[in-house]
């Protein structure tokens, strides 16, 4: 399964390690991911991956 959030559609993204001495590396920055259980409209459960703060979003807003 990929590394999206489910909600927001937030992937990896690229960027440079940097060392000391200016050296730069390519790396991935990878979304703060976290599957949670929500409960739909019909009763049943479902586990969904959402970043943590979409997380955030929902439980202010509920």
């Amino acid at each position: 399964m990929a590394r999206r959030c489910m909600l927001s559609g937030k992937g990896p993204m690229s960027g440079n390690n940097v060392s000391h001495a200016k050296n730069r590396t390519k790396r991935k920055f990878l979304p703060n991911l976290r599957t949670v259980r929500i409960s739909l409209e019909d009763g049943t459960t479902r586990k969904i991956k959402i970043s943590a703060k979409e997380l955030r979003t929902l439980k202010k807003n509920s």
